[in-house]
């Protein structure tokens, strides 16, 4: 018998602030209706003053570490994806090590593909777990995205981070199978000491995000002899609100399917933390026996893709900090406030 290798453990967090589309839209006179009806949500998170993705990353482990109830001295993986590392040269992954008091004998080290880090981190300690190398590993997906001032992802671009445990015993959520699909596709980039990413404007959408996660969901469906209905549910990437269900309707989801975990319209475009925010809060609705597809999307351009089917055990170990629970406490700041917490003014 196969040795059952997922999710032992998951915890998320999201700042407290909030912009209002409407707002941005006042400040660039745009037209709200064009801007909310075209991306499919209203408003975003925004980090405090002394948030950044370390401390997000920090605080969704914590959290994570919480729910599995492990010690998390037996955690020997630690993987963090982020578009917006507070260093250039210095782990995330280190800075959380210390903070949860991980094992000090630990595979440490930080993912940049765009927003894909988090999930390709939960892929490599699937792979170090399948080869016994570790006993239980981590993958953190957490961003502070950024959007220059008037450009169309300023309306999006959000902060939060999701973060799972990984290992073999207490699995809630088993992981069956995993895919990728990887293409040179330059839809969306940002060169080093440039404060702001450049996108391929329409180029993003058809030869970037819908090629590729149609790719990566087709394949892992392929893969493990399965079709849209036998999922209960399934998790794609959410640059915004559209695309995601426009993708889930290509490859034949209802939106029921998705709805659970169509957070970005509620708290924006994490990033590297929106597929795992979406898949987290997947999972507080989820039943034994429900199977899920997620497939995340990092622009430069790749998916990975999971067949995830959810155990009896989650029914013991239900997340005490659900999603839902997490971004309902929200403090609404105008743009003035907003360009002083995003640093948009240089002195």
């Amino acid at each position: 018998m196969a040795e059952s290798i997922g999710i032992v453990g998951y915890g998320v967090d999201v700042p407290r602030y909030r912009i209002k589309a409407s707002e941005i839209a006042r400040v660039w006179g745009e037209e709200e209706n064009r801007i909310v009806n075209g991306l499919g949500l209203s408003e975003k998170s925004v980090p405090a003053l002394d948030q950044d993705a370390a401390t997000l990353a920090v605080e969704a482990a914590r959290r994570a570490v919480r729910h599995s109830g492990i010690n998390p001295q037996l955690i020997n993986s630690i993987f963090v994806g982020s578009e917006s590392h507070p260093y250039a040269v210095k782990p995330t992954a280190t800075i959380v090590a210390e903070a949860i008091n991980a094992a000090p004998v630990l595979f440490a080290a930080d993912h940049e593909f765009a927003c894909k880090g988090g999930t390709a981190g939960i892929i490599n300690s699937y792979a170090l777990l399948k080869s016994g190398e570790i006993e239980y590993g981590l993958g953190i997906g957490t961003d502070t995205s950024q959007g220059s001032p008037g450009d169309a992802l300023e309306y999006s671009a959000g902060a939060g981070a999701g973060a799972f445990i990984v290992g073999k015993k207490d699995v809630i959520a088993e992981i069956k199978g995993i895919y990728a699909y990887t293409t040179d596709t330059p839809d969306f980039w940002r060169r080093e000491h440039a404060i702001y990413p450049s996108h391929g404007g329409r180029f993003t959408g058809a030869p970037g995000y819908f090629k590729h996660v149609q790719s990566g969901a087709k394949g892992i469906m392929e893969k493990m002899g399965t079709r849209p209905s036998d999922y209960a549910y399934a998790v794609f990437h959410q640059p915004n609100g559209k695309f995601p269900r426009t993708v889930a309707k290509q490859l034949g989801f209802t939106p029921e399917q998705i709805a659970p975990g169509l957070i970005t319209p509620l708290i924006g475009n994490t990033y590297s933390a929106a597929s795992m925010i979406g898949l987290a809060a997947t999972l507080d609705a989820a039943k034994p026996g429900d199977k899920i597809l997620v497939t995340s999307f990092g622009s430069g351009a790749g998916s990975d893709a999971f067949h995830i089917e959810v155990t009896d055990k989650i029914l013991d170990k239900r997340n005490p900090l659900p999603v839902l629970e997490v971004i309902k406490h929200k403090i609404y700041i105008d743009y003035g406030t907003y360009a002083k917490h995003r640093k948009k003014l240089i002195m």
